[in-house]
C-alpha cells in the first residue's frame, strides 16, 4: 500500500481532512479560501483532465508529487518549489515551561491574514483557520507568533505556517509553537511531520534538533488552467 506521504494531499482528503473534502473518486480539493491545494488519486494526465473540468474557480490551484513532473496538458505553470519532506523521529515530549500560546478563533483572522501576509509561511487564506489546532502568542494585543495544522493524512498530522513578525524574532515562540504541536499531535497518537523548501537550511537546522529527519523530497506545482488565464 502508498504510504500516505508519498501523495499527502489525496490521503489527507480521504482521512484527516475528509470534512474538508470536495471532489469525487479520482481528484479532490479543499475550498480554495481553505487551501489551493488538490490532490489526485493518481497525477495522471486523465486526472488532470477530469480536475479541469470538477474545479469551480479559475484560482490556481496546488499539487505536490514525490517525482518530478512535467506541466500537465492544458495548464500552465505558476511556481514550482522543491521541499523536504520532514517526519518527527522522537518519542520525546516537551517541557514547555512558560506556555504563553492561545487559541485563535475566527476574531483572530484579520490579525492571522496580516502576520502571514508579511512572513509568508506558505498559502494562507480567510478560512485556513479550519485546519484546526491554531495557537498564536499576543504582545500587546497584537498576534506576533502563531502556527497551526493543515494536512491530516492519518496518522500523520502536519505543522504549518510557523511565522514570527519580524520585530519580535529571537524570543522562541517558534520554537515553542513547535514544541506545543509535536506534544499535541503524541498525545493524540498521532505522527508529527512537516514540509520546507530545500534551501532554507536555517529552518531546516532547527527542525534537525527537534528530532525531525528528512524522510524524502517532494515537488511542489503552482498551475493554472490556460483557458482561464
Amino acid at each position: 500500500m502508498e504510504l500516505p506521504l508519498n501523495n499527502p494531499v489525496w490521503h489527507a482528503l480521504v482521512s484527516g481532512n475528509k470534512n474538508l473534502a470536495y471532489g469525487n473518486e479520482k481528484v479532490k480539493y479543499f475550498d480554495s479560501k481553505v487551501s489551493p491545494f488538490v490532490g489526485l488519486e493518481e497525477n495522471s494526465a486523465d486526472n488532470f483532465k477530469i480536475l479541469a473540468n470538477t474545479l469551480t474557480t479559475n484560482k490556481p490551484v496546488g499539487f505536490i508529487s514525490d517525482i518530478e513532473l512535467d506541466t500537465p496538458k492544458g495548464w500552465k505553470l505558476i511556481r514550482y518549489v522543491k521541499c523536504l519532506q520532514m517526519v518527527y523521529n522522537a518519542e520525546k515530549r516537551f517541557d514547555l515551561g512558560n506556555n504563553q500560546l492561545q487559541p485563535l478563533a475566527d476574531v483572530h483572522i484579520p490579525q492571522m491574514l496580516e502576520l502571514t501576509k508579511l512572513t509568508k509561511p506558505g498559502p494562507f487564506d480567510e478560512r485556513t483557520i479550519d485546519f484546526g489546532n491554531y495557537f498564536g502568542v499576543f504582545e500587546a494585543g497584537q498576534l506576533v507568533a502563531m502556527g497551526g495544522q493543515r494536512l491530516h493524512p492519518k496518522p500523520y498530522q502536519e505543522i504549518s505556517a510557523i511565522c514570527t513578525h519580524p520585530d519580535y524574532l529571537g524570543k522562541g515562540y517558534a520554537s515553542q509553537i513547535l514544541k506545543f504541536n509535536i506534544n499535541r499531535i503524541l498525545n493524540e497518537e498521532g505522527i508529527p511531520f512537516l514540509h520546507v523548501r530545500h534551501d532554507n537550511h536555517r529552518a531546516i537546522q532547527v527542525y534537525e534538533r527537534l528530532g525531525f529527519v528528512t524522510r524524502t523530497y517532494l515537488h511542489f506545482y503552482f498551475i493554472q488552467k490556460e483557458e482561464m488565464v
